[in-house]
């Protein structure tokens, strides 16, 4: 039904989608415009599917097939892997197709979980867990080792149940999602992360591309995947709803959605199940699916196992970021999701006496990060961290340590919300645990103790701050979640500035600006 008003414009009301999935994107809409102006037009398909001819031989380039090539034959190279050719089966099921390359020339290494444990107790607010990752064989890199305060990337895949959901709402039959395709891209990186940008042609399946190449949870919506539903919605009004969202008229109402619930790709599908575009098209207009990064949490030059054969073992701490989800409950993130998983089969695995072989994909990240950079081994140095963003610190405090002279020059002021539930790593820092490090806890747990932030601990250690800040090779390291302890602790920081250095606001500002380029105060956040 029209209606129109004062100004000449009609509007109609429609129906919206009676379904949980739809309620819960939240959306306020009730009149919407009959005429839709800056609509986009239907986005370009740049990805093809084909079906492979029985009997046809497959052509893969190298980087596309599951073949290590040793020393690249390009001359013009500047890195290469140096060890033997060799063919090896890849199962899609646990590791990326060879295809995927978020560190060329090299391939992602599978990583054999040796140990894994949870972090946290029972009523922690966030869960954390420790995994140790045997990295024996990793293949040889010019010039680059694993390094303390150095990250590793991990190529973790979208959830299974997420996939098989994906490919239920899009009519997949069930007998075609596994079977081998030719894929034919007309440019870019997709679906490899850091290869060349080009047309390919490779073979892979529905499953694999879906699985480890496209990111269905990440990102808001875009007016482009937006269009492409309505493009393909049969319900009329789902359809007129789609193109609001995509036009002129409904932006205000678009920038509510983007910036509202957290909104999945199967969300959408839900909400608008009318919808059922082409995976091809649907493909050519979802973000790739990207490594994620995770510190080490130990001195990795000091990590022989004498119990594995001196087995070379990383470690790293992973806390499962949640976020709530349309059908109840939380969602977990695409990394620390996976990691979970892992870890809970581990340690399932264990508790029966069972023997499991579980495994990362993963790969020499980021060894030449902040942290790792201008990590030294001599000179005063404080490191500030809350939750897991202490995890790096103990591989600092580790490589300290080995060094007596130096188990006066490191001090760690953890941030915590209960010291009960979730101080992690406690007694795990060395023998000078309780001379080196101070655990501020947030939460109170009687009416007569006020609970502290990490912020306030660095204004009461303001001599040490300032001390450690004007001593020669000093350095201020702080790590964490950018919200709330980042910038907590970088105001606290430019306070103890302005006091014992009688500054006023903008010169502290400045002076740890400063300090900042010159290397001696470093801050990762997230």
């Amino acid at each position: 039904m029209a209606i129109t008003k004062q100004d000449g414009l009609t509007f109609e009301r429609v129906p919206l989608p009676d379904n949980d999935a739809y309620q819960a994107l939240q959306l306020e809409v009730s009149l919407i415009p009959t005429t839709l102006s800056g609509v986009p037009d239907l986005p370009k398909k740049t990805v093809t599917l084909l079906p492979i001819k029985k009997g046809t031989p497959p052509i893969l380039s190298p980087t596309d097939s599951a073949i290590s090539m040793g020393e690249d034959s390009n001359g013009d190279s500047i890195d290469f892997t140096p060890h033997t050719t060799k063919e090896f089966e890849i199962d899609t099921k646990v590791h990326p197709p060879a295809f995927v390359q978020p560190h060329p020339p090299y391939n992602v290494y599978s990583a054999r979980i040796f140990s894994a444990r949870e972090l946290t107790r029972p009523g922690a607010e966030k869960r954390t867990y420790h995994l140790d990752l045997d990295v024996t064989n990793y293949p040889e890199e010019l010039g680059v080792d694993f390094k303390v305060g150095g990250a590793i990337g991990v190529m973790a895949p979208n959830e299974p149940s997420a996939i098989e959901d994906l490919m239920d709402l899009l009519l997949i039959p069930k007998h075609i999602r596994d079977r081998p395709i030719l894929l034919e891209t007309t440019g870019g990186r997709w679906p490899t992360v850091w290869g060349d940008e080009k047309p390919r042609e490779l073979v892979t399946t529905r499953r694999d591309l879906l699985t480890w190449c496209s990111d269905i949870q990440s990102y808001p919506p875009t007016k482009p995947l937006l269009r492409l539903l309505a493009e393909y919605a049969t319900e009329p009004s789902e359809r007129k709803l789609l193109l609001y969202l995509c036009s002129a008229e409904g932006q205000g109402t678009f920038c509510d959605f983007r910036t509202g619930p957290h909104i999945t790709l199967n969300q959408l599908l839900h909400a608008f199940p009318s919808s059922k575009p082409p995976l091809d098209h649907l493909l050519s207009h979802l973000q790739q699916l990207m490594p994620r990064f995770y510190s080490l949490s130990n001195d990795p030059h000091e990590s022989c196992v004498p119990s594995a054969s001196c087995s070379r073992v990383i470690e790293i701490a992973v806390t499962v970021h949640e976020t709530p989800n349309w059908r109840g409950g939380p969602r977990t993130g695409v990394g620390s999701g996976f990691f979970e998983r892992q870890a809970k089969r581990f340690i399932e695995a264990k508790a029966k006496g069972e023997k499991i072989d579980l495994h990362i994909p993963m790969f020499k990240g980021l060894m030449a990060n902040p942290l790792a950079r201008e990590f030294v081994s001599d000179g005063p140095m404080l490191l500030i961290g809350a939750g897991v963003g202490v995890a790096p610190f103990r591989g600092f405090v580790q490589r300290r340590l080995r060094n007596a002279n130096c188990a006066n020059k490191v001090w760690v002021l953890q941030g915590v919300r209960d010291s009960l539930l979730d101080e992690l790593y406690s007694g795990e820092w060395g023998v000078h645990e309780s001379e080196v490090k101070k655990v501020v806890q947030s939460r109170k747990h009687d009416g007569k103790q006020k609970g502290k932030y990490v912020q306030d601990e660095v204004r009461l250690q303001k001599d040490l701050v300032w001390f450690i800040i004007n001593s020669v090779d000093g350095r201020v390291f702080v790590c964490g979640s950018s919200k709330g302890m980042g910038e907590g602790v970088e105001e606290a920081l430019v306070d103890v500035a302005m006091e014992m250095g009688n500054l006023g606001y903008d010169e502290a500002k400045n002076f740890w600006a400063l300090k900042k380029e010159a290397g001696q105060y470093i801050a990762e956040t997230w």
